[in-house]
């Protein structure tokens, strides 16, 4: 009996993919931090039974229609905006994911992104290693308290209500605009219910993470950036598209709002000449959000383990 193939978008480690390599026959991309081109991707999905990808790969239509025996696709990440969902449902393609087990790790992300922006970290980091600190004054690099501020999250899922936990240790008020309200988040951690047009006007920091879908795309444009205060920090841990970049540099460049601290973009990766980029006030990072060792390797055990289940014919443990 012919063994299953499986294609792996990036190198990963051997030792966490036993299972799969006493079971198949497993192809890996020879890079850990180049993606896959897109025609290598087409040829090897065209005989897997499946795929382990990252969220730079596209899983599209075409992708989907010229791979016969795809039996399942594991993705590294907790969103799926690369997968054309529908179209795998409708051809037996199961789709899964890895939730749940990046939520702290990201949440601590966050809170260190919200935290470097507001204290201007990045920049004081720079300014003593160009040699530039010569004296200490009053205000040298002064940035903005985090503590007793307002926060609002864009997005109360279980990312926003570990967030809203350390918010918590900081005495922050808690503010949050969902879909519908989260009772469960109003209860464990005080937040309080706003429209986001409220959020927006109340907020110290405005803190998005929110999925991308048709709705929420765009969702930060200029309207939205208007909105908030002058004093505030917009920190986005989502997605790039949902917000409206030009919009973000018209905010940063006529000081609509304090600053600004990215861990996602429109377009990824990012050039060095990026036009944010060239503001103090931003802190860019290049999508690191679940990036702890312990994470990554408990997010490459769970795809191993979906992998494994659908090719032995049994239920996978996250299915989208």
């Amino acid at each position: 009996m012919k063994r299953p193939y499986v294609f792996i978008t990036r190198k990963l480690k051997e030792e966490l993919l036993t299972p799969l390599f006493e079971m198949a026959d497993v192809k890996m991309w020879d890079s850990e931090s180049e993606a896959v081109p897109r025609e290598i991707l087409m040829k090897e999905a065209q005989k897997a039974t499946a795929l382990l990808t990252m969220l730079s790969d596209k899983v599209d239509k075409e992708l989907l229609e010229q791979a016969p025996n795809l039996k399942v696709v594991a993705n590294l990440a907790v969103g799926y905006d690369n997968i054309d969902v529908k179209v795998a449902s409708e051809r037996g393609v199961i789709v899964c994911n890895t939730p749940d087990v990046l939520t702290e790790t990201t949440a601590d992300l966050t809170f260190a992104l919200m935290l470097a922006t507001a204290r201007r970290i990045t920049e004081a980091q720079g300014f003593v290693k160009e040699g530039r600190w010569q004296s200490w004054s009053p205000f040298l690099l002064a940035g903005a308290d985090v503590h007793h501020k307002t926060l609002g999250i864009v997005g109360m899922g279980k990312i926003g209500q570990a967030v809203a936990r350390r918010a918590k240790g900081f005495g922050m008020e808690i503010l949050y605009h969902n879909r519908s309200r989260h009772m469960e988040a109003e209860q464990e951690v005080g937040a309080s219910y706003r429209s986001f047009e409220q959020l927006l006007a109340e907020s110290d920091f405005v803190v998005c993470l929110t999925p991308l879908t048709d709705e929420t795309k765009h969702l930060f444009d200029h309207d939205a950036f208007k909105r908030m205060k002058n004093s505030a920090f917009f920190i986005n841990v989502g997605r790039g598209q949902v917000v409206d970049e030009e919009a973000l540099i018209v905010a940063l460049n006529s000081d609509e709002i304090a600053g600004a601290g990215l861990d996602v973009f429109y377009a990824e990766p990012i050039g060095s000449d990026h036009p944010l980029l060239r503001f103090p006030q931003v802190v860019a990072i290049p999508h690191i959000g679940s990036a702890s060792v312990e994470t990554r390797e408990t997010m490459m055990k769970l795809c191993r383990d979906n992998i494994v289940a659908v090719i032995q014919g049994n239920k996978a443990k996250t299915v989208i």
